[in-house]
């Protein structure tokens, strides 16, 4: 069990204390929930932060059943899932999440230069995995930046979502400090698991130094 994410986050920065002061890694947080615990791999290992936004593409029938994911650069479709939907509706969901994305990232950052991610070692940091999907399609999204190899580093996850994970091209190693057997969900393993809000992801990113403005504050 972890206090808060912030103490996840210290636990995390003693498991990757050889990463720290390193001029080729970089800490990427999938926003909200792992941009507290980024913000710690931060501090503790002197490294920069980035946050990977990205919109998940429902079915045209069932919103809630996921087809794909696209950031402000790329998408991701699952192949199977995205094979009998038509590419005229693909196209316009893209579009249409990108316009929010944009609009998101305006909020996010006031000047804002994005990481250049190639030949790097990602750092992809979450509060927790369940099923693995949403870091599944980040390091999709993250392999199409031509990294030098991806870190996943989470507190919490069963084995089950880490062998899906640890075993693709790219991840050269998976960091997970509690894999229990009964996992329902992921803030049953925190004391405090309070709803991230984007005035609290504003506050953390000046303090990494991106100069934010709080333009949206919306929680959706």
């Amino acid at each position: 069990m972890f206090a808060n994410r912030e103490e996840a986050g210290i636990l995390l920065s003693q498991k990757l204390i050889n990463y720290r002061n390193n001029e080729d890694a970089v800490i990427v947080s999938v926003p909200r929930g792992g941009v507290p615990i980024g913000y710690v791999l931060h501090q503790k290992l002197n490294l920069p932060m980035e946050l990977l936004l990205s919109k998940k593409i429902g079915h045209p029938f069932l919103k809630d059943y996921i087809i794909g994911v696209v950031s402000r650069d790329f998408k991701v479709l699952d192949p199977l899932t995205s094979a009998a939907v038509s590419g005229a509706y693909i196209n316009n969901e893209v579009e249409r999440l990108r316009k929010q994305l944009k609009l998101r990232y305006n909020g996010y950052y006031k000047l804002y230069n994005s990481i250049n991610f190639k030949n790097k070692t990602v750092i992809l940091v979450d509060e927790g995995a369940v099923t693995g999907n949403t870091l599944l399609y980040s390091i999709q999204l993250i392999q199409q930046k031509h990294p030098k190899e991806i870190i996943i580093a989470i507190p919490v996850s069963p084995i089950s979502t880490l062998r899906k994970i640890e075993h693709l091209k790219l991840v050269k190693s998976t960091i997970c400090l509690h894999s229990p057997n009964e996992f329902r969900t992921v803030g049953q393993f925190y004391t405090d698991f309070k709803s991230i809000s984007d005035n609290e992801v504003f506050s953390i990113l000046n303090k990494v130094g991106y100069n934010t403005e709080p333009r949206i504050a919306n929680n959706n």
